[in-house]
């Protein structure tokens, strides 16, 4: 067995290869040509160390990575739905669906309830969301966990506002029986005031986590 091969037995135990193109893999392995780890994988698997299924790599070896822990670490598809407005809610919320993005178990603390949607605009280009304390910038990918409607003061949540899509900091102050909608950002945004009992305002879900955009 050459270093090549080696490189990608070894690899086989963190990704599952069949979910990365071969210049991804030859990235990995410092391996600029993608026809020579083609050409290797094919070489491992005519040996038997390496068998494609239709959705995973299983390694032969007893030592190697399970088919368990592919299935605890596995990718969540989650759906997209639509843009909503980091700055004046003026993006109409639609509930069309635009696809899915595929995100690592590991980013999300729950796999069911969740959508996407992209945002657009800057106000909230100072947030902290997560556990990696995320800003949101246009193009992001922000996560959505539909299930959490009763959000507490200082969540993150995504408002729909006269029909129009928003994400800002949530404030209840019972005091003076109105919410307040918080932008934080490099920018000067003037919140947005509600009344608690507004038929034309809720609440859709709340920020989990924000996907950045490729730089």
């Amino acid at each position: 067995m050459n270093d090549i091969q080696s490189s990608l037995l070894e690899l086989s135990k963190k990704y599952n290869l069949d979910q990365l193109g071969l210049r991804q893999i030859g990235r990995l392995i410092n391996e600029p040509h993608p026809q020579k780890v083609k050409y290797h994988i094919e070489q491992l698997k005519k040996s038997g160390r390496l068998e494609v299924k239709p959705n995973k790599w299983e390694i032969k070896t007893g030592n190697l990575i399970s088919l368990d822990d592919f299935k605890k670490n596995s990718l969540v598809s989650v759906p997209i739905f639509g843009l909503a407005s980091c700055g004046p809610a003026n993006i109409i919320a639609e509930q069309n669906l635009n696809g899915f993005i595929k995100i690592s178990s590991k980013f999300l603390p729950k796999k069911k309830g969740l959508f996407a949607v992209e945002a657009q605009g800057f106000s909230m280009n100072k947030a902290e969301i997560g556990n990696q304390k995320r800003n949101i910038e246009p193009g992001d990918y922000v996560i959505i966990d539909n299930e959490d409607r009763s959000p507490n003061n200082g969540d993150y949540v995504l408002s729909v506002i006269d029909n129009s899509a928003n994400i800002k900091k949530f404030n209840l102050d019972k005091k003076n029986n109105q919410i307040t909608l918080i932008s934080e950002s490099t920018e000067k945004f003037s919140p947005i005031f509600i009344h608690p009992d507004d038929e034309k305002y809720m609440v859709n879900g709340k920020v989990i986590d924000v996907i950045k955009k490729p730089l």
